[in-house]
């Protein structure tokens, strides 16, 4: 007599939550309301891991010597969180010079007329990063950025970012878009309605501040399944952590584009 195999029910599977590969709580813990900035160099050190082609080692920045030799040439201190950002990543030029260029200790300078500390140049010297000399006594100051202008005003220095830690975050990020060709890629807006929707309905808003903070609406960062994506308000450029999620993004992308 042949017995009949039991039925066994199918549970409905539950959706897999995408695969950022961020530390989101570093992140957050980083730009919140009580910044942490040994958190900038915990999600820092997570993204090299993941997003680089190596791990942060000791062997990465320059020395406590080198910048105190920096800080001799110009006659001014430099705030700890730079110190901090140049001893952990200043000489790991895959994850700050794949655009712009972050400057050497030995090339560090000051804007005499209007009062910054230059630390980072646009890869065409199109624009300037840096800190203005009144806050250099603070241990996580502001950041300014200026745009190479033909007449240049007294003081053409803006807000950027609210601290030196958050800063190197953006500049970590930003310089990914651009390390591997092969993983990178463009989307653009809607001019009315912004990203498009599958975009804006599968895509998760980082724990970033809108930036620059003295223009708003300014630049926004997301992340989805190994892509991140920093939404300029005009284009969008995406970096892919992988060639497999490059292609699920790729294929999901010709959607996007206008006609």
């Amino acid at each position: 007599m042949s017995v009949a195999a039991p039925t066994v029910a199918r549970m409905p599977q539950e959706p897999q939550p995408p695969n950022l590969v961020l530390d989101l709580d570093a992140l957050a813990a980083a730009v919140g309301e009580r910044p942490d900035r040994q958190a900038a160099w915990r999600f820092i050190h997570a993204f090299a891991r993941d997003w680089s082609q190596r791990p942060l080692t000791g062997a990465d920045g320059y020395t406590p010597a080198e910048l105190d030799a920096a800080q001799a040439r110009i006659g001014l201190p430099l705030p700890a969180a730079l110190r901090e950002a140049y001893q952990l990543l200043g000489q790991r030029i895959d994850l700050t010079d794949n655009q712009d260029m972050l400057l050497a200790p030995q090339d560090l300078r000051i804007d005499e007329d209007r009062g910054v500390l230059i630390f980072r140049v646009e890869n065409q010297s199109c624009a300037y990063w840096g800190i203005r000399v009144t806050d250099l006594d603070k241990d996580d100051p502001p950041v300014v950025v200026r745009a190479d202008l033909v007449r240049p005003t007294a003081d053409d220095w803006d807000a950027w970012l609210g601290r030196v830690s958050v800063a190197f975050v953006e500049i970590v990020l930003s310089e990914a878009l651009c390390a591997d060709e092969d993983l990178m890629g463009w989307v653009t807006p809607d001019r009315d309605t912004g990203l498009p929707e599958d975009i804006t309905a599968t895509f998760q808003r980082l724990p970033f501040p809108e930036y620059p903070i003295s223009q708003q609406p300014g630049s926004l960062w997301y992340a989805h399944d190994e892509i991140i994506l920093r939404d300029d308000r005009g284009t969008a450029m995406f970096r892919a952590r992988t060639e497999a999620a490059f292609d699920r993004f790729d294929g999901e992308d010709e959607e996007f584009e206008e006609d």
